[in-house]
């Protein structure tokens, strides 16, 4: 949990039990640790853009926000440096103390919005992102990058157990072949 002092805290004391009243506001909430692991992820020291709506309700607080920011990592495919842009919806529901279990809660008079932004900035990150949707990738024998050199076709590794096969090539036509079984 983070402290009240954070940057991911927001203070709803004129909201509180005072169910139809809302405020929006826009913040810019500084990243205080990578969002992410693996080839793309949220930098430390990048900025999330949050549109925020605060909506007070008989239950507890609704928060409705749009967030976007900056992700940076590599290309699965060619391995270059790429930047994108991630941009997420997300509403929770903010619930007054009580004696039920709520993932969310409001805390005195703030809510801590870091869980609910850092999952929903870390589930929208691409699992294996690409720098173009029709990237070509490396050459597996060379390894370079093959957009570089968009008129060289990848070479073709055969397998060597395939090796019988290669001599073996589809037919053009649609002439039938003929019925050589006996009866």
């Amino acid at each position: 949990m983070t402290t009240k002092n954070s940057p991911y805290t927001v203070n709803v004391y004129d909201l509180i039990r005072r169910p139809g009243t809302m405020r929006e506001q826009r913040i810019s909430i500084p990243v205080s640790e990578k969002l992410g692991e693996g080839l793309i992820g949220v930098p430390e020291g990048e900025t999330i853009d949050l549109d925020l709506r605060l909506e007070s309700m008989h239950e507890g607080i609704l928060a409705t926000g749009d967030a976007q920011t900056t992700a940076v990592g590599v290309c699965g495919r060619c391995l270059i440096d790429i930047e994108q842009t991630v941009q997420v919806d997300f509403q929770e529901l903010f619930a007054y103390s009580s004696d039920e279990a709520f993932d969310h809660e409001v805390h005195d008079d703030h809510v801590d919005l870091e869980p609910l932004i850092r999952d929903a900035v870390v589930l929208a990150l691409p699992f294996q992102p690409v720098c173009r949707p029709d990237c070509p990738g490396l050459d597996p024998e060379t390894g370079e990058r093959l957009a570089d050199v968009p008129d060289r076709e990848p070479s073709q590794i055969v397998d060597p157990r395939w090796s019988a096969l290669a001599a073996f090539q589809a037919s053009d036509t649609d002439e039938p072949r003929p019925n050589t079984e006996k009866r």
